[in-house]
């Protein structure tokens, strides 16, 4: 029969009564609350184990390519465990610049021409004090390349000059034009598919220290920029290999992916706001060319690169601008050793465009590809706040190409 009233507040005294001795004699200590907990725990343990923490996949056709990073970048064939209670891409990607340290890095600024008349901004590590390259002529270097609105300042570039300067090496931050501070002396800014400005960096670095080993590293926007430029220029360039981090590989389908409800509201429209505000500080000179009352009104991506990108580098349209700014389209015209990570869960730089066929035909090119990490993020560890994935990746492979390169020039 169904329960009367009574019995209803019979069950109720009696659950009430239960409830409140468990609160006495403490939820764990009575066993039932610690059986839940402990049965909760090794149920996602191994959930994260069998889903979550994998080894990468290593892409490459070129054996001795492979064997020479299993050999001295061992932690692209190890698993990474993400971090156990973050291991989601969004995430990462938001978490990672509040968590992550920001190592104390003294710069020494450098402001050089551009033939065209306008100024770019270099921060420079020297590593002085560098005991294994004591020799200022023959320290390697590592340029750095921040993404689309960042500076030296970025934790994830402090991270790579920390990791640099254990290692005896010298850095130098490329800072995109009228984003650190220093003024735009002509009406131009930058974008992931003009080279022009990275070729003057890379000549006067070069030009600087000739007979120093010279590599580059990109991150994001900055990744995207130097497979362009490596693309362009094949083996004719002063670098010996590169590296590239969370880089959007078919812009196309970025923008798509940000422009998802979720993704704008996380991601688009906050990074549209940026973009707007490196350049308001730069407005006189910039309305020269521009009407930018219709700039500030951009609230996405595409928008502000269709009222300004396109315009200012003299595209006919937004798709031929995003179309010459995907790199997935120069990767097998690279000639030198480069090394890519990216997660297959970045929004940014979805891993269904990541191109993996067009990387197996080019030795050249590695693929490192994580199933969790988000867009620079790769967090491990259950506080990581000093060093992720992407920066033993860094610092794995800068040593081995300046200390073992001659393995991989030669293939």
């Amino acid at each position: 029969r169904a329960p009367c009233a009574m019995d209803w507040q019979v069950l109720t005294r009696e659950l009430s009564l239960y409830l409140e001795s468990q609160v006495r004699v403490g939820f764990f200590g009575s066993g039932v609350g610690l059986s839940l907990v402990l049965g909760f725990g090794v149920a996602y343990a191994c959930y994260y184990l069998n889903s979550i923490a994998k080894k990468p996949q290593l892409v490459a056709s070129n054996d001795r390519f492979c064997r020479f990073l299993e050999e001295y970048c061992p932690v692209v064939t190890e698993t990474y465990y993400p971090t156990i209670w973050c291991w989601e891409g969004r995430v990462q990607t938001l978490l990672r610049p509040f968590i992550t340290s920001r190592p104390q890095v003294q710069y020494r600024n450098e402001l050089i021409k551009t033939a065209d008349g306008g100024q770019i901004s270099l921060d420079w590590f020297d590593n002085n004090d560098s005991s294994y390259y004591p020799d200022a002529s023959t320290r390697p270097t590592v340029l750095l390349l921040p993404g689309l609105t960042g500076t030296s300042r970025e934790s994830y570039i402090l991270h790579m000059i920390h990791q640099s300067e254990t290692l005896g090496y010298r850095c130098v931050v490329f800072n995109n034009r009228g984003i650190a501070g220093e003024e735009l002396l002509t009406p131009r800014t930058y974008c992931a598919a003009n080279t022009e400005d990275l070729e003057t960096v890379i000549h006067h670095v070069h030009s600087l220290h000739p007979s120093a080993p010279f590599m580059a590293a990109g991150v994001s926007m900055g990744g995207m920029l130097l497979l362009n430029y490596l693309g362009k220029t094949g083996r004719d360039t002063p670098l010996m290999a590169a590296a590239i981090f969370s880089a959007g590989w078919n812009v196309f389908e970025s923008i798509e992916s940000l422009e998802k409800p979720l993704n704008w509201l996380l991601f688009n429209y906050y990074l549209t706001t940026c973009l707007q505000s490196s350049i308001s500080r730069h407005r006189q000179m910039l309305e020269k060319l521009f009407d930018m009352d219709l700039v500030m009104k951009a609230r996405t991506i595409r928008e502000f690169d269709k009222q300004f990108t396109s315009v200012m580098f003299g595209y006919r349209s937004i798709d031929d601008y995003y179309e010459d700014a995907s790199p997935c389209r120069k990767l097998k015209s690279v000639g030198i050793p480069v090394l890519c990570l990216n997660s297959v869960d970045d929004v940014f730089s979805p891993g269904h465009a990541i191109p993996v066929e067009t990387a197996k035909q080019n030795a050249n090119v590695a693929l490192v590809l994580t199933s969790c990490g988000g867009h620079i993020g790769f967090l491990e560890g259950i506080w990581p706040r000093k060093c992720t994935y992407m920066d033993r990746v860094f610092k794995q492979f800068v040593q081995a190409v300046f200390e073992h390169g001659n393995k991989i020039f030669s293939m």
